[in-house]
């Protein structure tokens, strides 16, 4: 079982035995006796064959190696196949989503612009000896001119931004 494994492996790897040989620092004959069952690894070279067939030593020891063969490969190509179109799907998705909150953050910026424009700074008038109106006075204008520096960058960022999450046919 063995010396099947060996052989397995390491055919399924591209290896000849010489190559292999080299990378466990062996003459090819040695590999040869394993693989024919004359000979088996030590402990120490059981583990250094696991790494250069980068497989579980586990495997090495137990059941026949099974290649996979031409049918498995088209069963796995056609599970890539499927979770490929699932990844697109969900970027498409995604870019949608950006794409009308985007939009939506156009509009609600315009929105209140529009709303400061309308009601032209009321806080001008507030009665600022009241601490309580003082401070609603002030935070609202610290608002107010944040929002006027911010709003015309935040449109053009979102602008295109909608332009570059457009669906392209």
């Amino acid at each position: 079982m063995l010396n099947e494994n060996i052989k397995a492996l390491r055919k399924s790897k591209g290896l000849s035995q010489q190559e292999l040989a080299v990378k466990l620092n062996v003459v090819r004959q040695t590999v040869s006796k394993w693989e024919q069952g004359l000979s088996v690894p030590d402990s120490d070279m059981l583990i250094c064959l696991s790494e250069a067939l980068e497989t579980p030593t586990s495997a090495l020891l137990g059941e026949n190696i099974i290649v996979p063969e031409v049918d498995d490969l088209k069963a796995i190509s056609a599970k890539l196949e499927v979770i490929n179109l699932q990844l697109a799907q969900k970027k498409t998705t995604r870019q949608k989503l950006l794409h009308w909150f985007l939009i939506v953050l156009c509009i609600a910026t315009a929105a209140v612009l529009a709303i400061l424009l309308a009601i032209e700074s009321p806080y001008l008038g507030w009665d600022y000896s009241n601490p309580e109106t003082a401070v609603l006075g002030v935070a609202f204008h610290s608002f107010e001119w944040l929002f006027i520096r911010i709003a015309p960058l935040i449109l053009i960022g979102a602008g295109i931004g909608i332009f570059l999450t457009q669906k392209k046919e």
